[in-house]
């Protein structure tokens, strides 16, 4: 599933393409016909991104609500003939934009927009984000904090990667229980995903290493991974740590696999600012 950085960078490219425009809006499927009908020919106002969800408004109280899910992509190409399955088109003359394979793709008003807002936590590339009240819902639980960073109800927008990276990054054992995280650390965390996910859409790619972690500065061969990007502990299971050279660890938790260093990240451990950017 994409990163809450994919979709601030898709709704860049939305905007920067068909904002303030006239476009044609299309469900070659089908499943989405009649909402197109509604909204074909008339101005797009505006996308904005919140955590995973993309929102596209056509006026005050027409939007489209699109979350990818697991397989979802949008893709914004030159205007050719539609390619597999495409949920909806929005386009001009100069460009369209295919969404194949949504979790989500719906219209819906200004007060479903809101419902859908509220039940997300704030989001590191929102300048509106609140970070002191995923402080507290952190703090009122007894669940692992890296359960917890995955919780977009805690946190909107960082996934399986961010999560594991971050604690590393602040030392942070992903066993601790949320309610045993110090606030100087959970500050710590906070402003590193902000910056980490900051360079994630100017990017496209997640990168999280410091300067003498990098490839150049240590000799080693590039990552090679589907994701791309130069990390500490995601997907490094029974390589050594690139800091202290343990062997990284994975469990599943939460549905997904956590990775951490258990030299770096030792059980108990609530912070230690390790990595410098």
């Amino acid at each position: 599933m994409p990163e809450g950085h994919v979709l601030h960078r898709l709704a860049d490219e939305l905007n920067r393409h068909f904002a303030q425009r006239v476009v044609r809006v299309t469900s070659p499927q089908g499943r989405f016909a009649d909402e197109a009908a509604v909204l074909d020919g008339r101005e797009l106002l505006g996308a904005e991104a919140w955590g995973k969800h993309l929102f596209v408004a056509f006026d005050p109280d027409a939007w489209i609500h699109i979350h990818l899910g697991l397989i979802g992509t949008l893709t914004l190409t030159e205007p050719e003939p539609v390619r597999g399955v495409v949920r909806l088109r929005i386009g001009t003359d100069e460009q369209v934009a295919d969404l194949r394979g949504p979790q989500t793709c719906a219209l819906i008003d200004a007060a479903r927009v809101a419902t859908v807002r509220a039940g997300l936590g704030p989001d590191p590339l929102r300048a509106d984000a609140d970070p002191d009240l995923a402080r507290r819902r952190i703090h009122a639980s007894a669940k692992p904090i890296a359960a917890l960073l995955l919780e977009q109800s805690v946190v909107s927008g960082p996934g399986n990667i961010y999560r594991a990276e971050v604690l590393f990054r602040a030392g942070v054992d992903p066993m601790l229980p949320g309610k045993r995280l110090p606030r100087t650390v959970w500050n710590r965390i906070w402003d590193d995903l902000v910056a980490l996910m900051t360079e994630g859409v100017r990017t496209g790619r997640i990168d999280t290493v410091a300067e003498e972690h990098t490839p150049e500065a240590m000799g080693r061969d590039p990552r090679v991974d589907d994701h791309g990007g130069e990390v500490y502990v995601y997907r490094r299971t029974g390589q050594p740590c690139l800091v202290c050279g343990a062997t990284v660890r994975a469990t599943p938790l939460a549905g997904r696999q956590v990775y951490w260093c258990p030299r770096c990240q030792r059980p108990g451990r609530t912070g230690v600012r390790r990595v410098h950017r």
